[in-house]
């Protein structure tokens, strides 16, 4: 090993040594601006860590287009807000071929303009809202960090995050999302309203979320989010907690023998193998952005209701009986436990 791959090392340690501070006071910079929903802080910077996309549901005016604006300005990151609608095309998004003649020569050429997908942060406002081909159309961008338009690929920089919100009371007129795009999603995070102590603090601050924003500086850039990002997928996984995560995907699965007989008839479709995968990251870096060396049990379990929520198809009966896609989750890792502890 030569001088040059020790230093790496030793600041590829430093890097990860000195994350919860850094993350620590980034979550609270986040939380002077958007006040009482610091899970959803929390998930949401794990997802940005993780660079996986996320989708925000909620009710209109719980700041979800502030929230990823701060998000993006603590970062430098170059910013991006698409406002989805029915009359939306692909085009819109992805950009477009234009016929150019040169001031020079006369000579006329097709030239690539970029759509506003073109940024390492989207927020793809009201997602739900256009139809399924203008949906389709982020589904490359998403899983493989490219476009092609007109027969060429084009490459979207790294880190390139899509923010997706999602109103749950207004149906008419929405499109479902279908299972290919919300398995793309890393985390489905449900935003709640504020507590009545936390509603007050936003009244009465006003606009001063908005000022307070302009003043503050970049806490990362994105070649740190792009190191931080390689590191966290390095971090060591024991086997009894790829094991936990395993098992807990599969026992959402109906016909899986790991399901329990109890929960079969409240699911129509589990999660699939990128679930797994998705559980692995999100506790490696919750475990780096808290100081521990390695995840734990604890870590897959508090971040699966997140994973889990938009990868499970609920049956007819869960609706009729009122149970949540959380609910069944909680369920199966108690199950585990229960099961681990008389194994124990």
């Amino acid at each position: 090993m030569g001088p040059t791959e020790i230093s790496d090392i030793s600041e590829q340690l430093a890097t990860i040594e000195s994350l919860p501070q850094r993350f620590q006071a980034l979550k609270s910079r986040l939380g002077e601006v958007i006040v009482g929903q610091e899970a959803i802080v929390e998930h949401l910077l794990i997802a940005t860590f993780c660079q996986g996309h996320v989708l925000l549901i909620g009710v209109p005016g719980l700041a979800k287009t502030l929230l990823v604006r701060t998000l993006a300005a603590s970062l430098d990151l170059s910013f991006s807000r698409i406002q989805f609608t029915p009359d939306l095309m692909p085009g819109d998004i992805l950009g477009s071929e234009i016929l150019q003649s040169d001031s020079v020569t006369g000579e006329r050429a097709l030239r690539f303009v970029r759509g506003p997908i073109f940024a390492n942060i989207i927020l793809a406002d009201e997602l739900n809202r256009t139809p399924p081909k203008t949906q389709a159309a982020l589904l490359e961008a998403m899983e493989e960090r490219q476009v092609t338009a007109g027969g060429r690929t084009h490459l979207l920089d790294r880190p390139f995050l899509v923010m997706a919100t999602q109103n749950p009371i207004e149906q008419e007129g929405a499109y479902p999302l279908p299972e290919a795009q919300l398995d793309r999603f890393l985390f489905a995070l449900n935003m709640g309203y504020p507590s009545a102590a936390d509603e007050r603090r936003i009244a009465v601050l006003g606009d001063e979320s908005a000022r307070f924003l302009k003043e503050q500086r970049p806490l990362f850039d994105g070649h740190e989010l792009n190191q931080i990002r390689d590191l966290i997928a390095r971090i060591p996984v024991s086997e009894h907690v790829a094991d936990f995560a395993v098992r807990l995907v599969r026992s959402t699965r109906p016909d899986d023998p790991s399901c329990p007989e109890s929960v079969r008839p409240l699911l129509a479709w589990g999660a699939g193998p990128r679930a797994g995968q998705a559980l692995l990251l999100a506790a490696r870096c919750m475990a780096a952005l808290t100081g521990d060396a390695t995840p734990t049990k604890r870590h897959v379990a508090k971040l699966a209701p997140a994973v889990l929520r938009g990868r499970l198809v609920l049956s007819h009966i869960a609706a009729v009986q009122r149970v949540t896609a959380d609910q069944i989750v909680s369920e199966l890792i108690g199950r585990d436990e229960k099961s681990g502890s008389r194994q124990g």
